[in-house]
């Protein structure tokens, strides 16, 4: 069976549409012009949407030039601008501890209730060290959507 021209190129056009979503990374910005020790690199939300009902994880991929023996995340959603939740976390439930220079990524997963309300929500995360020493702060969006469980009688 020979394979014309178009099929490979059609092939490759396509081919990205596949592999977008792993690929897609969250737009994040710093909270401040501070310069704190830990540079952030990205943020991935999978599922993105997040789904109510679901589990979803968020990986922030970043790096620093110190040693890091541990800390905590501090976490603040708003929604609409009205903060609807804050959660601490120690940092080596998080990543590995310690964090040695260089790259590294801290991953949280959660459930998110099935009565989330579907929406933007703004997301701000500071990372301290056990000293209660800011080693980052960015903010960034995320949006939700109605899980099926909500639609089930």
């Amino acid at each position: 069976m020979a394979i014309s021209q178009a099929q490979p190129l059609l092939i490759l056009l396509l081919l990205p549409l596949f592999f977008s979503s792993a690929l897609c990374t969250t737009s994040f910005h710093y909270c401040d012009k501070r310069l704190d020790p830990v540079k952030v690199k990205g943020v991935e939300i999978t599922p993105d949407p997040v789904v109510s009902g679901d589990a979803a994880t968020f990986k922030i991929s970043g790096s620093t030039g110190e040693d890091i023996s541990g800390g905590e995340v501090v976490i603040k959603v708003s929604y609409f601008g009205i903060p609807v939740h804050t959660e601490t976390h120690d940092l080596c439930d998080e990543t590995a501890c310690p964090i040695a220079p260089g790259s590294f990524v801290l991953s949280h997963s959660q459930t998110l209730p099935s009565i989330t309300p579907p929406g933007t929500y703004t997301l701000k995360m500071t990372i301290n060290d056990k000293n209660g020493g800011r080693l980052t702060c960015i903010s960034f969006k995320f949006s939700i959507k109605l899980g099926s469980a909500v639609f089930a009688s």
